[in-house]
């Protein structure tokens, strides 16, 4: 499978700078789930802007109804 990675950045939400992996959304999904965590993506602007990518983070957003 080809990577979109040009496509992907328009739509990646991460504000980490050094991360190497912008764009490369698989690389990502399986970094972030190894630590046990959701990648940027998955959080509103605000809330990954805290870099807690947790999922109990994750579910709290969801119970308030932010997600």
């Amino acid at each position: 499978m080809e990577c979109k990675k040009e496509k992907n950045l328009k739509k990646c939400n991460c504000t980490y700078e050094p991360c190497a992996k912008k764009g490369i959304c698989c690389e990502c999904l399986e970094y972030h789930l190894k630590s046990r965590e959701l990648p940027a993506c998955c959080f509103p602007k605000d809330a990954e802007k805290s870099y807690d990518r947790s999922f109990d983070h994750f579910s709290k957003l969801v119970q308030k109804n932010v997600i």
